[in-house]
């Protein structure tokens, strides 16, 4: 006689009910979380034996006439068999007992509790306790070794263990299950059982197999599994016997295992696919008793009858393949066989076919086709193989162990391979999932939008961050809207379509100056929203036609582009619209996404065509949306965080990882916002889900962010992250100033100076550890005078060779800087040649060369390491005839002082708003202010001759586009190395150490002709009167050298100086020699002649003017090298 199942019978309200056979097997005892315990005489048993035994029965065990229950006033008591009177408490937990067992012979129990004890209690003297502690979370299940000498236990921590009754220590213990925090939350409640007789394996369900421990060594002897089992398996059950295996799922399914084949002999499918939790064997025939989590009960009979009749193919596999075949009769024909469900042993593996198709039966295929959406047609395979019909696989299966199958026609091929994801369904950004009744459809940077589904009300309510942008607003819901997404200009909100109704976008465009403020847009039958985003004068929506439609926040139609796949999400931002969608199906676990981002203002472009969005292994998106900068980001189910790298060719960069700040394995992070300036990271913190309730209130926590650089414990690792953390989360300032953006310049040069300042603290780490390879990498990353700082750094190190490298790369910088300011010069030649003569009232204005830009600092910062990030502007002098237009006394007795300057792509031509032309007119300044975008940042001077000149200069804004042989700095590249100019040179290259001049370190720009600048008679008089000043005044520093020279050289007759003069014009061609070998710049004294001159110019200043405090690297010097 075949296997038989019954019609399953209502036993308890819905929830965890638990199963037994009572010694002889004359009834069938159930509990339920209704606190009843039933008594059936039989499966038919119309009004079974029923008394109450607390407020719910979590689990039963009946053994000797004893009936004993674990309840949830978490006792475990004992009542009579089967009168059911009560019969004492046997023990107390602090929370329930989650499940009872009896020990073989009934003297003994054992419960564990959600308090992570377990309890083994004497059952006639119930004082007889002996608790098991070392679990850290509720325990599930336990099993009685059948010779009383081990305890086997499973728990939420995921761990299974098994104890020494005697002396309660833990033998083994094995990470076998996922961690949980609730017995509710766990995935299976890992029922496991000892074999019984000798206890010679111990059976622990694990996911969709089960393993078998062997005792005493506690190895893995093998793991059973099959085909039907798709789902977790919840609980397992030895025959008395000891022969078969029973194991129930939490979809409903229970397989047999014959144990000495290792060949499984049963299959059943619960009628309605709920959770098998309870399974007991009869203790004499083949019969199990089952219960499932919503109550009921049921019976399996006649299992393991090896004789299988054909009525039995034809019911079941007739039903179950009619629809897949079209009633392939001669596929049904035949006797059904079992299907190989092999034990994963290696032997096994070798002999598997080398298509990775493996024979099965037709009667179990039908629950993975039922149950899995991704489940390949069979039919398919079969019709395109039919290798596994040759009888040379079942000689295969005879090697491996197993008795041979008859080659039959019921036998069908069997993918084995990579098993492709489910896609995931598209979602918006910031938004909880829309089956909840109050629901977030959008938080944003702007403002939150919630959703009230419920008895009274269908309602939307919309909230901004900030009040001034709009009041509070609260809407119908009466079209039902389930997407939403909300800017500083409207608010969007999309529904899908009814049988009755189009989908619909509507818009809301509060900032609109007119009266009519809404506008409302049907979609094309058949054609539903499935995303939709706002951006800065537009909105868009993507559609189940894998289509991206455009409008502009008023509601105009516009551009309307196709997608390679359905749309996974969107987000907007100014000008730029990312649209991420399925490019592909991905396998085992992996989404397989696409991103495209394009900008739609005046110039349509795509930045990213497609490319494939990279995600953590097995996770999918969860979030997608920019910056407040700008940036693109998004963000996957393992909390990782990636930007995008604009400055490494558009790739994504992962920016921080979320999980790192969880504290539990189910807790998470839900993003709000994203910021780079400050680096914040806005989420919300959510415990033991994904997303937030909307009441109540959600706090929002900020997160730091982190690259993920190798060894960041470490002084290096830790400078090297900062370092590069700080240029990706500076790449927006540069993609914003080409976009046409205002720009604060004091955020970007306080970035640069950060990252300075922390190449140069790894440079001086290298030096240290005498890395100089290294040193000459780091160095080619700094701008030109940190470089310089470099170079005083090693020579003060006593680095030679590096120094000496330091200085050719400086160099190389140079004339690389060079030659791309002769390419600009040339295209603003070309530009001059083009432009409206009207532009500028004298041509001199375009072809002069710039006069110098001097800055002055009141305050200086620490020492050494401030300097480092000074920038230094000096251009070469043209004699006396050009003033400074920011000293006081200039001939034309006009102080010029910039108002503004424009900001403007450096294609277009300007002109250096600073210059003064020959004929003393004020420069051409546009009126508008902008100083306050321009940028605070530093360029203090090196040379300290300079210091003393005059207080009251205004800071220098640089023009934007580099003059000829000018060494300025464009504005908009701070990250471009600087040539070195005399003024420029290190301390230490300007230190005359008793005329011993080393070649080795001084390589100069100054070879280069073109930077070469005309000696003024001052400089060539101090140079030969320096030793006479020093030796009367050892003790002056530079800037006081410069300042008695200039004295002595003022009292000097005009005859004199003239003479001086002339010398030294005539000297400039011919001293090019002597200049290589000088290492004293000539800028200082320059500077120094010119305000002499300027100030016998004007008698108001013929005081001498106090010298500022006086640079760092002046002191630096003084101090690093002591001068002769």
């Amino acid at each position: 006689m075949p296997s038989a199942l019954k019609p399953m019978r209502y036993g308890h309200t819905e929830g965890h009910t638990d199963v037994c056979f009572d010694d002889t097997g004359s009834c069938i005892v159930t509990c339920g979380s209704d606190g009843d315990v039933r008594i059936w005489e039989n499966l038919d048993d119309d009004d079974p034996t029923s008394f109450n035994v607390g407020e719910k029965a979590y689990s039963c065990a009946l053994k000797n006439g004893r009936l004993i229950t674990a309840v949830s006033n978490n006792t475990v008591q004992i009542h009579t068999f089967p009168e059911g009177a009560p019969d004492g408490i046997l023990t107390r937990f602090t929370t329930n007992a989650n499940h009872v067992i009896f020990n073989s012979d009934g003297t003994k129990i054992a419960a564990g509790s959600s308090d992570f004890m377990v309890k083994v209690v004497e059952v006639t003297d119930s004082s007889k306790q002996k608790t098991f502690r070392g679990h850290d979370a509720p325990v599930l299940s336990l099993s009685f070794d059948p010779r009383d000498v081990y305890l086997a236990s499973a728990s939420c921590d995921g761990s299974v263990r098994v104890w020494k009754i005697a002396d309660q220590t833990c033998t083994t213990s094995w990470p076998l299950l996922q961690k949980c925090n609730d017995v509710v939350n766990a995935k299976s409640i890992c029922r496991l059982g000892w074999q019984p007789g000798n206890g010679k394996l111990l059976a622990i369900p694990v996911d969709k197999v089960v393993k078998l421990y062997k005792r005493e060594t506690w190895d893995s002897q093998f793991d059973l599994s099959d085909t039907f089992i798709t789902q977790t398996l919840n609980i397992v059950a030895w025959s008395p016997c000891g022969q078969y295996l029973a194991a129930g799922s939490v979809d409903g399914c229970i397989v047999v295992w014959n144990m000495e084949s290792q060949k499984c002999i049963e299959r059943m499918k619960h009628e309605k696919n709920y959770t098998i939790c309870g399974l007991a064997w009869h203790p004499k025939y083949k019969q199990i008793a089952y219960t499932d989590t919503e109550g009921n009960l049921g019976l399996l009979e006649n299992i393991g009858d090896e004789k299988k009749s054909n009525d039995k193919v034809t019911s079941t596999a007739t039903k179950d393949y009619n629809d897949l075949f079209d009633g392939d009769d001669d596929y049904l024909s035949g006797d059904m066989i079992e299907p190989q469900s092999s034990p994963k042993t290696g032997a096994n593996e070798e002999d598997a076919d080398d298509d990775d198709l493996k024979p099965t039966s037709g009667h179990f295929r039908r629950a993975i086709i039922d149950d899995d959406d991704n489940s390949l047609d069979i039919g398919m395979i079969k019709a395109n193989s039919n290798l596994l019909e040759k009888e040379d696989d079942d000689d295969d299966d005879q090697t491996g162990g197993f008795p041979a199958l008859p080659p039959s026609s019921t036998q069908q091929p069997f993918y084995d391979g990579p098993m492709p994801t489910p896609r995931q369904k598209p979602f918006q950004s910031g938004s909880t999932p829309a089956h909840l009744m109050h629901r977030f459809m959008v938080w944003n940077s702007v403002g939150i939008i919630r959703c009230y589904n419920d008895e009274q009300d269908n309602a939307i309510d919309v909230e901004f961050h900030d009040t001034s942008v709009h009041h509070a607003t609260h809407l119908p819901n009466s079209l039902n809207h389930t997407m939403a997404d909300l800017s500083t200009e409207a608010i969007l909100l999309a529904c899908e379509s009814t049988e009755e109704l189009a989908s619909k976008l509507h818009c809301i465009h509060f900032s609109s100056w007119d009266a009519n403020k809404e506008w409302t847009v049907d979609l094309p039958k058949d054609e539903d929203i499935e995303a939709i985003c706002l951006g800065q004068g537009w909105a868009a929506c993507a559609t189940s036609a894998l289509l991206v439609r455009v409008f502009t926040v008023g509601g105009v139609q516009k551009e309307i582009f196709s997608l390679p796949g359905p749309v996974v999400s969107m987000a907007g931002h100014g000008e730029q619209l990312m649209v991420i969608y399925h490019r592909g199906t991905g396998f085992d676990g992996d989404q397989c996404l696409g991103v495209q981002l394009m900008e739609l203002g005046k110039k349509k472009k795509q930045i990213l065509h497609g490319d494939p969005l990279s995600l953590t292994k097995k996770s999918y998106l969860v979030w997608v949306g920019f910056s407040a900068e700008g940036t693109p980001c998004y963000v996957d189910s393992e909390g990782i965080v990636r930007m995008l790298n604009r400055g490494l060719g558009n790739t994504w960069i992962p920016v921080c990882n979320m999980r790192e700040h969880c504290k539990g394995k189910s807790d998470h992070y839900w993003v709000v916002g994203i910021h780079e300036n400050p680096q914040q990271l806005r989420c919300i913190p959510c415990k033991g889900a994904r997303f937030p309730p909307t009441l109540p209130r959600p706090a929002v926590a900020i997160l730091s962010f982190k690259l993920p650089y190798c060894q960041v414990t470490t002084e290096k690792g830790q400078m090297e992250e900062q370092y590069w953390r700080s240029v990706v989360f500076h790449n927006h300032v540069d993609y914003l100033s080409k976009n046409g953006y205002e720009l604060d310049e004091s955020a970007k040069s306080q970035a640069v100076k950060e990252q300075q300042e922390l190449l140069m603290k790894l440079f001086a780490l290298s030096c240290k550890l005498e890395r100089e390879f290294r040193c000459v990498e780091l160095a080619d990353f700094m701008t030109q005078n940190v470089v310089n700082l470099a170079i005083k750094y090693a020579s003060r190190s006593r680095k030679l060779n590096l120094a000496q490298r330091l200085s050719e790369m400086a160099v190389e910088k140079a004339s690389e800087l060079a030659a791309a300011l002769e390419d600009e010069e040339e295209e603003e030649e070309d530009f001059r040649k083009r432009l409206d003569a009207g532009y500028s009232n004298s041509t001199t204005e375009w072809r002069q060369q710039p006069i110098r830009n001097v800055e002055q600092e009141h305050e200086m910062e620490d020492a050494e390491e401030t300097d480092a990030y000074e920038e230094v502007e000096e251009t070469p002098e043209v004699h006396k005839e050009r003033p400074n237009p920011f000293s006081k006394g200039v001939a034309s007795a006009e102080v010029t002082t910039p108002k503004s300057i424009v900001i403007a792509s450096s294609s277009q031509g300007r002109m250096n708003p600073f210059k003064v032309s020959s004929k003393k007119k004020d420069p051409v300044v546009p009126s508008a202010n902008v100083l306050d975008t321009m940028s605070k940042y530093s360029k203090k001077n090196c040379s300290s001759g300079s210091r003393a000149v005059n207080k009251q200069s205004p800071p220098v804004i640089k023009p934007l586009i580099p003059k000829p042989k000018s060494k300025q700095i464009s504005a908009a590249s701070f990250f471009q190395a600087r040539a070195p100019n005399s003024s420029e040179k290190t301390v230490e290259e300007r230190e005359e150490k008793a005329g011993n001049e080393s070649h080795e370190v001084k390589v100069t720009a100054q070879e280069n002709t073109e930077n070469r600048r005309p000696k003024t008679g001052f400089q060539m008089w101090l140079e030969e009167n320096r030793a006479n000043i020093l030796k009367d005044h050892p003790d002056l520093n530079e800037a006081e050298v410069i300042k008695e020279g200039m004295s002595r050289f003022r009292v000097l007759s005009s005859e004199e100086r003239m003479a001086w003069t002339e010398k030294a014009k005539g000297g400039t061609v011919n001293d090019s020699a002597e200049d290589k070998k000088r290492k004293r710049p000539t800028a200082d004294e320059d500077e120094v002649k010119k305000n002499k001159e300027q100030k016998s110019e004007d008698s108001n200043l013929s005081k001498k003017t106090k010298p500022l405090d006086q640079s760092a690297n002046v002191k630096l010097s003084a101090f690093a090298f002591k001068q002769s």
